[in-house]
């Protein structure tokens, strides 16, 4: 996903800000300053482009390109009474503050006594060694009650839920070794040597990359909810198979919420072959509310290099709530909302994609729509037929009016001198859809969490007919595609929404802002909590079955139970093996799956190749032992393993052994594992199969060379 540089005219109004309370006694004598323009500024992806099988995180990075912007002495995003020519954090030179953030969406800063205590987990990959500590800067900062580890209220945790053995790095010196190891590269070096050096850039780069990613998350969750608790739960790698079984640890701590600020293509091609993410059962946890962003590369990732023309998953899974993004405009004079758009800030024509992001949104290949999403009154516009949607809801992502966080990595530090005194801040301007995530996760945290619905977007979708003024309905702008080249003297993009989407979606609202429904910001973003909070319905119960799929409950969905506070009315989505289609497409992960209806009583799901596997698959002639991978099982079983290669014989092509199988014991959850031997693997497509005793047998088919 290449991220290049693109401008955009900014609308300022002219009302100009009150300062906030920390700047109250300077606000008199303070001059009325507006935010520069955004030709001003580009921007970066925090997280390098994923290697198939993971997920890249989706937060932008403000990066200043004039002098001006390099001072700090002008706000971002919101015109201010700024009276401290040095940088200043509350006065919004480095992006929006907590207060902002209340005072835009109408929030309250903590859960009311009356509802259980909230847990938000935030799902993020590698260790960030400065976690806490950022935490607490931030919280200092701006006012915030402390969220530590000694006062309970932050926990961090592995893929697994365990406080020890985090992933990497597990230590300062672990991860300064890695960076000598990556930057020595020496004449003459073996080709262990290289291998070892490549792996130790690449977990450099990408750690790096998160730690940014989880100041973002943990910083915006507090800044949200002051009273919550905040577990970060660190995945192994960004693998899939890893950031999935985080999801699982987080609700076992047990999570109230859980936000996914991280995505990749629901398909993606393979050697011509089109491959799609086979099921959402990690995410299918009735009862909690699961946030995921919707990506930062527009309509169907138009921005992306190429193009995959896909909806982004978790977002696209039916059981999550998926979050896009939008620009705040300049608040009003007492901080409050006066506007929002679709956040686009990206195209050119003649096939070169230029810009820094826009909000994501698309239809699903293979998931299909909830019957909450289908049932909203513009759902023949939206041009989706019956697949699901994305987004659900939005919130502000845009990097221009992005927040400013705390976090002690070199990408964050800004240096400047005063009185001949050199200092150094580590804050930076954050902004995407891993913003709107975690923002969205929080201020359901604040409105008590799920309430007993199964699936919380339900309830979003039901406020928004029974109380549509408890949403701020965005109805300017699209996240589609500009084909004519904007000014580059102005920065102004010539094409409006309507022409975007014209060219882009057939002017569907899959990628056009309108009143109602539309697919870059869903039913629209918070106004106050109660859209978060299920509307009273005297007499309703809890279903347990599909309205989709008319199976009554069938599958796994859950049986009827109590009815949820207030008496509101959940459907309960189909889930695998139910008689509805809950995934429709296409996938090489499943070769035998069962067609009654009932699976076997032994499941092996989630098989991935390793980050490090990857990695090798990269060079030529790996090794048969570089093939390792991991995978789910419901039990303990064993599970025959066995590598294939395809070969063509007399012009007919089949699966020839190319290692020794082997069985193995396997643990039931999460496993790990590889191949033996030392032999190298030529050029070919392979094919890994994993077939547990008395079980379905999945296999995963890749490429070397």
């Amino acid at each position: 996903m290449s991220k290049h540089t693109r401008h955009t005219a900014v609308l300022v109004p002219a009302a100009v800000l009150a300062a906030f309370v920390l700047l109250c006694a300077q606000a008199s004598a303070a001059a009325s300053v507006a935010p520069l323009p955004a030709s001003a500024y580009t921007t970066r992806a925090v997280c390098p482009p994923p290697l198939p099988g993971h997920a890249a995180c989706q937060a932008l990075q403000l990066l200043a390109l004039t002098a001006a912007a390099r001072a700090h002495t002008r706000p971002l995003g919101i015109a201010r009474a700024v009276a401290d020519p040095t940088p200043s954090l509350t006065g919004g030179d480095f992006g929006l503050t907590p207060q902002d953030l209340h005072a835009a969406y109408g929030l309250p800063n903590e859960t009311a006594s009356s509802y259980p205590k909230q847990r938000i987990a935030l799902i993020d990959a590698y260790n960030d060694l400065n976690a806490e500590e950022d935490l607490k800067a931030y919280s200092k900062e701006f006012g915030l009650p402390e969220c530590t580890t000694a006062n309970k209220c932050f926990a961090k945790v592995n893929q697994r839920g365990e406080t020890a053995n985090l992933p990497f790095p597990q230590s300062k010196a672990t991860l300064e070794s890695a960076e000598t190891l990556c930057n020595g590269s020496e004449a003459g070096e073996t080709t262990q040597k290289q291998e070892e050096r490549e792996e130790a850039c690449y977990f450099e780069h990408e750690a790096n990359g998160w730690t940014v990613e989880i100041s973002l998350d943990i910083e915006t969750a507090h800044a949200v909810c002051q009273n919550c608790q905040i577990a970060l739960v660190e995945a192994d790698s960004a693998s899939y198979a890893d950031l999935e079984a985080a999801e699982e640890a987080a609700v076992a701590l047990p999570a109230t919420e859980i936000s996914n600020s991280w995505a990749g293509p629901e398909c993606f091609d393979n050697g011509g072959k089109r491959e799609c993410v086979p099921d959402s059962s990690a995410f299918n946890h009735p009862g909690i509310v699961i946030a995921a962003a919707a990506g930062d590369d527009g309509y169907l990732n138009w921005l992306e290099e190429p193009p995959t023309r896909y909806a982004n998953f978790p977002a696209s899974s039916p059981h999550v709530l998926a979050v896009g993004g939008t620009r705040l405009h300049t608040l009003g004079a007492g901080g409050e909302w006066s506007g929002e758009s679709v956040w686009n800030d990206g195209g050119e024509s003649a096939g070169k994609k230029d810009g820094y992001g826009a909000g994501g949104s698309g239809c699903s290949v293979g998931f299909a729509a909830p019957p909450w999403q289908a049932s909203v009154s513009d759902w023949s516009s939206v041009g989706c037929g019956a697949k699901r949607a994305v987004a659900d809801v939005a919130a502000d992502a845009d990097p221009y009016s992005g927040v400013a966080v705390h976090d002690t990595n070199p990408e964050c530090a800004y240096h400047y001198e005063e009185a001949k005194v050199k200092h150094v801040l580590y804050w930076c301007t954050i902004g995407g859809t891993s913003l709107a995530s975690p923002l969205v996760a929080s201020v359901f945290a604040l409105a008590g969490g799920a309430q007993g619905v199964e699936y919380p977007a339900q309830t979003l979708y039901e406020n928004a007919v029974a109380t549509p003024a408890s949403l701020h309905d965005v109805t300017a702008g699209s996240n589609a595609e500009c084909l004519s080249p904007f000014d580059e003297g102005t920065g102004l993009q010539p094409c409006s929404a309507a022409e975007e989407a014209s060219t882009s979606c057939s002017s569907h609202l899959i990628c056009l802002a309108a009143s109602g429904y539309d697919g870059p910001t869903g039913v629209g973003t918070p106004d106050g909590i109660v859209a978060f909070q299920p509307p009273a319905e005297a007499g309703g119960s809890k279903s347990g079955g599909s309205e989709e799929n008319g199976n009554g409950g069938s599958g796994g969905g859950g049986g009827g139970g109590g009815g949820a506070p207030g008496g509101h009315t959940a459907s309960v989505p189909p889930t695998a093996g139910n008689s509805g289609s809950w995934y429709t497409g296409t996938s090489t992960s499943g070769t035998g799956t069962s067609t009654s209806g009932v699976g076997p009583a032994i499941q092996l799901s989630r098989l991935a190749l390793t980050l490090k596997a990857l990695i090798a698959l990269n060079r030529s002639r790996p090794r048969v032992s570089q093939i390792a991978f991991t995978f789910t099982l419901n039990m303990a079983a064993r599970v025959r393993i066995s590598l294939q290669r395809r070969v063509v014989r007399h012009g007919r092509g089949r699966w020839q052994g190319q290692a020794r199988p082997l069985t193995i014991a396997a643990l039931a959850g999460y496993d790990s594992h590889r191949l033996g031997g030392h032999g190298a693997l030529p050029a070919g497509s392979y094919r890994l199969a994993l077939a547990p005793v008395g079980g379905v047998a999945r296999s995963i088919v890749f490429e070397i060379g």
